[in-house]
């Protein structure tokens, strides 16, 4: 079903009409005006910046051999990305799109060139504060990314569009698993990935920073309905600040603080403990093709049910969530067993590899792709509820700022946990458990709070569907 299918209102069939429906002579298959057009930008400019920093930490320890610095350096990542995540919000409404995302961009840069510098020095130092810049930039970029995916689309497809950015966005860590694979092909050997790859990697995040210039305010952004996407004006950092702790009192998000918690805390197990301790070099770069091509599958899957499984809105967020707690409950009992083979006292004694280990490679490999297919089902999930509790750009920016910056302390402690050694068994559990306490108080969000479009509360969405 095409994302341009609603009817055409009285303003764009009379010339006229109130001041947020501004008349739309023709309705041209493509305008950059567009929510459609808004969303898949902004997938490219994640495509660049996040999606090849995924592919960067999914070589396991930054592509290194020694993954104390990687470790140590997402710590600094996350730390500061969970007080800039929180406060991306308030940026985002003060200072807008463009400069929000622009400035966030930027320092993804200047991460992979520590890393192309700790290939010839080996000094943690300048990783570790390119990784807490970062930290801070990912926080602005990923509120102003929340507030264009949840807000920009219309409400009764807010699926389709969050599974659209996430298949272009995830098409960045493809192309950046090739990356790797393909540079240090013949490298079957090599314990680091080549000076090469870092440029490379440094190549795309900054057209990320040159695409991000593009993002437009919601107040220009038109639907094919002729509405505008938001109608609020940018706010005053007073006014943010007290907002950004409301949000800590809201029962909406606290009912979401599991879910954020958990849904990157796996992160560290699956790149440095699956990817990195059971594969060589470069079959870890293509395990990393078909595991982020595997999130394009899954948010796909998930978008759709989001959206057309049932006529309520709130069965389709019951459906979503049942559906991804049997899958996750299958993969995760999956990776029990795979753990059961190795540990941190028992590592393998040859590392695998797609051309040469046959059959060996063939469970662990389909195991570490059905990790990013749930990765990306549990995600496009929770913005999918997100982005159904309202519809103005002002408050989905900071309800995705708070639940990047709770999902950023998890990742922070995750990636500790991995430097301290903690044995692997008990992190596959302990992400195991995280998931899944989660999926209950999900459904209690949907059944308290998301309202079907046919309610019109306008609190909840915002307008009807």
């Amino acid at each position: 079903m095409s994302v341009r299918d609603e009817e055409k209102t009285p303003a764009e069939n009379h010339g006229g009409g109130e001041d947020n429906k501004p008349p739309v002579p023709e309705r041209r298959r493509w305008r950059f005006n567009s929510p459609l057009a808004q969303v898949s930008l902004m997938g490219f400019v994640c495509f660049c910046c996040p999606g090849m920093f995924n592919a960067l930490s999914g070589m396991g320890g930054g592509g290194q051999v020694d993954p104390t610095a990687a470790n140590n350096a997402n710590t600094a990542v996350y730390t500061a990305f969970t007080v800039f995540g929180v406060l991306g919000g308030a940026f985002y409404n003060v200072l807008g799109p463009r400069l929000t995302l622009a400035a966030g961009c930027s320092t993804y840069v200047l991460y992979a060139g520590s890393f192309l510098y700790y290939n010839h020095h080996h000094h943690q130092a300048f990783a570790i504060v390119a990784g807490a810049l970062l930290g801070c930039g990912a926080g602005l970029l990923w509120a102003g990314e929340g507030a264009v995916m949840t807000s920009y689309p219309p409400p009764h497809r807010k699926g389709t569009y969050i599974a659209l950015f996430w298949s272009i966005f995830n098409l960045g860590g493809v192309i950046g698993g090739l990356i790797p694979f393909i540079l240090n092909y013949h490298r079957s050997s090599a314990a680091s990935v080549n000076d090469a790859t870092y440029i490379a990697f440094m190549c795309f995040m900054f057209a990320g920073v040159l695409l991000s210039l593009g993002i437009l305010p919601a107040t220009s952004v038109i639907r094919d309905d002729g509405s505008k996407c938001s109608a609020v004006k940018y706010s005053k950092p007073s006014t943010e600040f007290a907002a950004v702790l409301r949000q800590f009192l809201d029962r909406k998000m606290l009912l979401i603080v599991p879910a954020a918690w958990a849904s990157n805390f796996f992160y560290s197990y699956q790149f440095n403990n699956v990817n990195g301790l059971l594969f060589n070099l470069r079959t870890r770069g293509f395990n990393n093709v078909f595991y982020w091509g595997a999130q394009m599958a899954g948010s796909i899957a998930i978008g759709y049910i989001m959206d057309f499984s049932f006529k309520s809105r709130r069965a389709r967020g019951f459906a979503g969530i049942s559906l991804v707690a049997v899958i996750g409950t299958v993969i995760w009992a999956g990776g029990l067993a795979n753990q059961h083979a190795y540990s941190f006292d028992n590592l393998p004694e040859k590392k695998l590899d797609f051309k040469d280990s046959g059959r060996d490679f063939a469970g662990p490999f389909v195991l570490y792709m059905s990790y990013g297919l749930l990765d990306a089902m549990y995600q496009s999930m929770v913005y999918w509820l997100i982005g159904a509790l309202a519809d103005d750009s002002q408050t989905l920016s900071r309800y995705s700022g708070f639940y990047k910056g709770v999902q950023s302390a998890g990742a922070a402690v995750a990636w500790q946990v991995d430097t301290r050694k903690v044995p692997l068994m008990s992190q596959l559990i302990v992400n195991w458990s995280l998931t899944t306490v989660s999926y209950p108080l999900l459904a209690l969000l949907v059944y308290v709070f998301v309202k079907d479009e046919d309610e019109g509360d306008d609190d909840v969405s915002g307008n009807k569907a």
